[in-house]
C-alpha cells in the first residue's frame, strides 16, 4: 500500500491544502510533503492524528477489502419477461441472489401483475431516473447517472450530492428516514 498517496487522495477529496492540513494535525506543512511523497514515514500516533484531521480512522484506512462493484450500468442488468404475467423484470443488481435485498425495476404491461416484495435489512439501494450523483462511502466517492443504480452496505458514513439535481429511488434498510 502507498500510504502517501493514500493520504494525498483523502487530503484531496476533503479540499485541503498541505498547510491546512498540517495545521490541524499541530504539524509542519514539509512533514505533510514528505510524508505523502513517502521520503518520511509517520508515527502510529502522528498518523491517527492525520488521519483524524481527515475524518477517518486505522481500520478504514488500511482495510484491504477489495472494492466492489457499487455501480451498476443498464448492460450490467438482467431481464426476464413473463408472458403469463404480462410484466418485464430488470434485476438491475447482478448477482443480487447473494444479498439480503434482491432489487428489481417492474415494468407492469398490464393491470393485475405483481412481483413479490421481501423484508430485508442493512442496505443501500438506489436508481437514478434522470440527472447524475455523486455516491460518498467513507472517503470514497462514486458516479452515477441516469439509468444507472448503486448498491452497498452502509458500513460507512454516507450520502448522495448532485451538482446539477438528480430524480432518484433510493431504498435504505432498515428505514433512517
Amino acid at each position: 500500500m502507498d500510504i502517501g498517496k493514500k493520504l494525498k487522495g483523502l487530503r484531496v477529496r476533503k479540499g485541503l491544502t498541505q498547510e491546512e492540513l498540517a495545521d490541524r494535525a499541530e504539524l509542519s506543512k514539509g512533514f505533510i510533503s514528505q510524508v505523502e511523497r513517502n521520503l518520511t514515514s509517520p508515527s502510529i500516533s502522528t498518523l491517527m492524528d492525520i488521519l483524524q484531521c481527515l475524518g477517518t480512522d486505522l481500520k478504514e484506512f488500511f482495510s484491504d477489502s477489495e472494492d466492489s462493484q457499487i455501480v451498476f450500468k443498464k448492460t450490467d442488468y438482467f431481464e426476464k419477461t413473463d408472458t403469463e404475467l404480462h410484466n418485464i423484470i430488470e434485476w438491475i443488481i447482478p448477482n443480487a441472489q447473494k444479498n439480503i435485498m434482491e432489487p428489481i425495476l417492474l415494468t407492469i404491461e398490464a393491470t393485475g401483475s405483481t412481483y413479490p416484495d421481501n423484508p430485508h435489512e442493512g442496505e443501500e439501494f438506489g436508481y437514478i431516473l434522470s440527472g447524475s450523483i455523486e455516491i460518498h462511502i467513507g472517503n470514497k466517492i462514486f458516479k452515477a447517472k441516469s439509468g444507472e443504480s448503486f448498491y452497498f452496505e452502509p458500513k460507512y458514513k454516507h450520502f448522495i450530492s448532485s451538482e446539477k439535481g438528480a430524480q432518484l429511488i433510493w431504498v435504505s434498510s432498515p428505514p433512517s428516514f
